[in-house]
C-alpha cells in the first residue's frame, strides 16, 4: 500500500476520487492501492526555548543570545492536531512508500518534511506537483512522480527560512522587551519580515507629517475651446504668473507644431499573487488576506492554477492547453455577450506564442495563475470577481495591441519684449485617443462597474479621512481636470494658425506622498521599499524582496492584529504603538528593508543550490548576537 499525504480534508477528497479511495476513515481514506490522509497546514513547529532548557521560558539577559544547535521540532499543543498526527503516524508504518502530495511550495514541503520527520518515515518517498488540482492534472501527475529528494534545495530554504525568522524573532522580541518594557507586561513584537514592513509605513506617515506644502501657479490659455499649458511649469509667485498672463492677453495665440504618434499598448501580464492582490486592493478593496483566501479557493475548486507564485509567465508546454481552455471557458463561463464574443474568437484561431507569455528562463516551480477551463458553478460572489478578473487577463495576453494615437501640439504667444533673445512664452497640449481597442475590449465593462461603485461610494462617504487630505491616493477634482486635458480629443489644429486666447493662472500647491495601501504596500514589499515603476524593473527586483508572496498578507494582517498599524479606509496607518516601536530599534539592520531583501534573495539561492544553507544560518545566528548586543540591555 503507498499512503498520500495532502495539506488539507479538501485536497486530500480531490485526490482520493481520482485514485478511487472511496473508503472513509476517521482521519483517512482507503482503497485498493492508497490511502489517503491529510494535514491542517502546519502540525509542527520549531522547538520554542524552554523546551532546550527549562531555564529559558524565563526572560533573562543572561540567557541571551539563544541559538540551538541543533534546531529541533515538535507537534503543535492543539488535540486535534495531536488527533490526526497519530492517524498520519500509523499509517507510515504500514505502507511501502509515502506520496507528498503538500502543496507544491516551499512552505508545503516544510510542513510535509516536519510531518513525516515526526512521524519516523523509513520507507521510500515521492512527491507529487501540480499546478492545479482538476482531474487531469491529478492524473498526470501521478504518472510523473519524482523521488522525494529532488525537492531537498526547497526543503532546506523553507527550513533556513523557519530558522531565521526563529533566530531574529524570539533574540530580537526578548531582548528588545526585557530592556523597555519592565514591568509593563508589554511584548515588543520584532520579526525579520514584520519590522521593516513596520518600518515603512511608519517613515511614510511621517514624511507626510513633516511635509510642508509649497504653493506654486501655472500659466495656462485657452484657444479654441482647447486649454494649453505653458511650458515654464511652475511659477514661484501670483504675482508672477498674472504678470505674464496680462503681458500675453492681447497678442494672439499661434501654433508652431502639430504632431501625431501612433503606439501600441501591451496587455498586462498575466497574474502573480502579488499582482493579483493589487489589482483586487484596487478594484474590489479586498485585502491582500482576502485576495490570498479566494484565490486558494479558487484552486481548490479546481477553477484555477496554483496561486502562492511569483512568475507571470507560462512556460512552452502549457502553449497546447491555451486553445482548449479558451473553448471551454466560452462554453461554460457564464459572461457578459461581449467577453463571450472575445472568448469565442480566441477560441477559433491559432493564437500567438509571445515572449511576453511563455518564458521558460522565467518560470520555476509554477506558471503565472491562469483558469484551468474547469466549471464550477458553486463559485460565491467575491470568487466570482476574482476569478472573472483572472479570466479576462488571460484571455487579453492573447488578443490585438491596443493602438492608440497621441497628438501634441505646440504654440507661442510672441513678442520680443517678453524675454531676451526675442522668444515668446511656449505652451503646450496633447491629446490622446484610441485607434483600436485591441485587448481592452475585455476591461471595458468591467471598468465601468469599478467607476459606477466609486462615485457611489463617494457620494455616501459622510466625511473625509481625517486627516489625510488628498494623500488619501483618490484623485482630487484638480487631478482629475488634469487627466480630461491630457486625455481629450483635440481638435483639428494646422502649423502656423494663429488666434485670439483667453490666459488664465492656476494656483496649485505641492502634495506629500501618499499613504500607503495594503496594493501600494505590497509594490513596496516586492521591491524592498525601492520605488519601481517599470514593470521590468519590478521583475528584476522581485529578487530581494520583503518576505514571498504567500507570506506577505500574513505580514500586514499581523500589524494590524498586533496593533502597529490601522487601517483607514484603503489607508494604512502607523499607531502611536507601532512608532514607538520603531523609535525604541536602535539596530538598524532590523529595520532595513534592503537587508531584509538581501536575506530573501539568500533563500532563492538555497533553492537552486547556489548558496549554503549552513551558512544563511550561521550569517542569521551573527545577526542574532549583534541584535542583542545593540539593544542596550
Amino acid at each position: 500500500m503507498k499512503l498520500c499525504i495532502a495539506e488539507k480534508p479538501s485536497v486530500a477528497r480531490e485526490i482520493a476520487n481520482v485514485l478511487g479511495c472511496a473508503v472513509q476513515h476517521k482521519g483517512y481514506l482507503e482503497g485498493r492501492d492508497y490511502y489517503v490522509t491529510w494535514t491542517f497546514g502546519h502540525l509542527c513547529t520549531l522547538k520554542e526555548p524552554h523546551d532546550y532548557d527549562s531555564a529559558l521560558k524565563f526572560w533573562r539577559t543572561d540567557t541571551l543570545p539563544i541559538l540551538p544547535k541543533p534546531f529541533g521540532i515538535k507537534l503543535i499543543a492543539n488535540k486535534g492536531v495531536e488527533t490526526q498526527f497519530r492517524v498520519i503516524e500509523g499509517l507510515v508504518s504500514k505502507v511501502d512508500e509515502v506520496i507528498n502530495c503538500g502543496d507544491a511550495g516551499q512552505e508545503g514541503e516544510l510542513i510535509q518534511r516536519w510531518v513525516l520527520q515526526m512521524a519516523g518515515c523509513r520507507v521510500k518517498v515521492s512527491r507529487l506537483w501540480i499546478s492545479s488540482l482538476t482531474e487531469e492534472a491529478i492524473r498526470d501527475g501521478f504518472k510523473t512522480l519524482r523521488p522525494a529528494e529532488d525537492y531537498d534545495l526547497l526543503y532546506q530554504a523553507g527550513l533556513s527560512r523557519a530558522i531565521g525568522d526563529w533566530l531574529l524573532g524570539m533574540n530580537a522580541t526578548r531582548s528588545y522587551t526585557i530592556r523597555f518594557s519592565r514591568g509593563r507586561g508589554q511584548v515588543l513584537s520584532i520579526g525579520r519580515v514584520q519590522t521593516p514592513t513596520l518600518n515603512m509605513i511608519v517613515e511614510r506617515c511621517r514624511e507626510i507629517e513633516n511635509f510642508k506644502p509649497e504653493p506654486y501657479w501655472e500659466l495656462k490659455t485657452v484657444y479654441r475651446d482647447t486649454t494649453f499649458t505653458c511650458t515654464k511649469g511652475r511659477l514661484k509667485s501670483a504675482d508672477e504668473a498674472e504678470a505674464l498672463a496680462e503681458q500675453i492677453c492681447d497678442r494672439p495665440l499661434t501654433i508652431t507644431s502639430v504632431t501625431m504618434k501612433q503606439g501600441k499598448e501591451e496587455a498586462p501580464k498575466l497574474f502573480d499573487l502579488t499582482t493579483l492582490q493589487v489589482e483586487c486592493n484596487k478594484r474590489f478593496s479586498f485585502s491582500a488576506d482576502e485576495t490570498l483566501r479566494i484565490v486558494q479557493s479558487l484552486y481548490e475548486k479546481k477553477v484555477v492554477t496554483y496561486p502562492r507564485v511569483d512568475t507571470r509567465y507560462l512556460p512552452d508546454d502549457v502553449y497546447p492547453k491555451i486553445v482548449p481552455t479558451m473553448k471551454s471557458l466560452s462554453r461554460s463561463y457564464i459572461v457578459e455577450e461581449e467577453l463571450k464574443r472575445e472568448l469565442d474568437a480566441l477560441a477559433a484561431k491559432r493564437l500567438p506564442k509571445s515572449k511576453r507569455v511563455f518564458d521558460n528562463s522565467k518560470v520555476t516551480d509554477h506558471h503565472a495563475i491562469i483558469p484551468t477551463g474547469a466549471v464550477n458553478a458553486s463559485l460565491n460572489r467575491e470568487e466570482h470577481r476574482v476569478f472573472d478578473l483572472i479570466v479576462r487577463q488571460f484571455a487579453a495576453n492573447f488578443m490585438d495591441d491596443c493602438i492608440v494615437a497621441t497628438t501634441t501640439v505646440l504654440a507661442e504667444v510672441r513678442g520680443e519684449w517678453l524675454e531676451v533673445g526675442g522668444s515668446g512664452v511656449n505652451f503646450k497640449v496633447t491629446g490622446k485617443v484610441t485607434v483600436k481597442p485591441g485587448w481592452r475590449v475585455v476591461f471595458k465593462s468591467m471598468n465601468q462597474r469599478g467607476n459606477e461603485r466609486e462615485e457611489q461610494k463617494e457620494i455616501e462617504a459622510e466625511t473625509p479621512l481625517s486627516s489625510l487630505g488628498e494623500a488619501q491616493g483618490k484623485p482630487s477634482v484638480q487631478d482629475k481636470l488634469q487627466q480630461e486635458e491630457t486625455e481629450q480629443v483635440l481638435p483639428q489644429f494646422e502649423n502656423g494658425e494663429s488666434g485670439p486666447h483667453n490666459p488664465k493662472t492656476v494656483q496649485k500647491q505641492s502634495n506629500p506622498p501618499k499613504y500607503y495601501t495594503e496594493a501600494t504596500l505590497l509594490r513596496a514589499m516586492e521591491t524592498a521599499g525601492k520605488s519601481a515603476e517599470s514593470e521590468e524593473i519590478r521583475e528584476a527586483m522581485k529578487e530581494n524582496g520583503i518576505g514571498r508572496p504567500s507570506t506577505r498578507a500574513a505580514i500586514i494582517e499581523t500589524l494590524l492584529k498586533r496593533g502597529y498599524v490601522v487601517k483607514q479606509r484603503k489607508s494604512l496607518l502607523a499607531t502611536p504603538i507601532g512608532c514607538q516601536l520603531i523609535d525604541t530599534i536602535r539596530d538598524p539592520q532590523i529595520k532595513s528593508p534592503e537587508l531584509t531583501g538581501e536575506w530573501e534573495h539568500k533563500l532563492r539561492l538555497i533553492e537552486r543550490g547556489e548558496y549554503s544553507a549552513a551558512q544563511f544560518v550561521a550569517e542569521l545566528k551573527q545577526m542574532a548576537v549583534s541584535v542583542v548586543r545593540n539593544s542596550g540591555i
